[in-house]
């Protein structure tokens, strides 16, 4: 693979990771689910390493993440600092910081499973890529914080 080649892989994994903030913004769950293979992961994690929850294949993606926020939830995620390194033309792995936030009505039922009205995190994407067909996906995703705030 030539420099040309690889810079322009790079590319395009900073345009599948930027729609991935934009689909989940506007939360188009299918649209999102649709950047993972078929068989993708998703695992994002606590501030303490532990795993928050897994979820698997392109079904299970959207549901849970779609099932997660509830009516009238508003998100915004921010993608910095990439670092991606690509290991072939059909596969890649890199590193984005992130931040995101995430409000919830005001009457918004308090839950144990969501037991705040605004969360405000940052963290890293960790994400392994495979190309097929001429298309990169996401393969595994993994979410690590370094920091989660939260209020009621």
């Amino acid at each position: 693979m030539d420099t040309t080649e690889r810079l322009a892989a790079i590319e395009d994994l900073r345009r599948l990771m930027a729609r991935y903030v934009r689909y989940a913004d506007h939360q188009r769950w299918q649209d999102l689910a649709d950047l993972f293979t078929p068989d993708g992961s998703f695992t994002p994690h606590k501030p303490d390493g532990s795993v928050w929850m897994r979820m698997e294949g392109r079904d299970g993606i959207a549901a849970t993440v779609g099932g997660s926020g509830g009516p009238g939830v508003t998100l915004v995620h921010h993608l910095f600092s990439d670092e991606i390194d690509v290991d072939s033309a059909t596969a890649a792995h890199g590193v984005w910081a992130m931040e995101d936030i995430v409000t919830r009505p005001s009457d918004a039922e308090l839950s144990e499973d969501i037991p705040f009205r605004s969360m405000h995190g940052f963290g890293h994407y960790h994400a392994r890529f495979v190309r097929t067909d001429g298309t990169w996906y996401i393969a595994e995703l993994e979410q690590t914080r370094l920091r989660l705030d939260f209020s009621v």
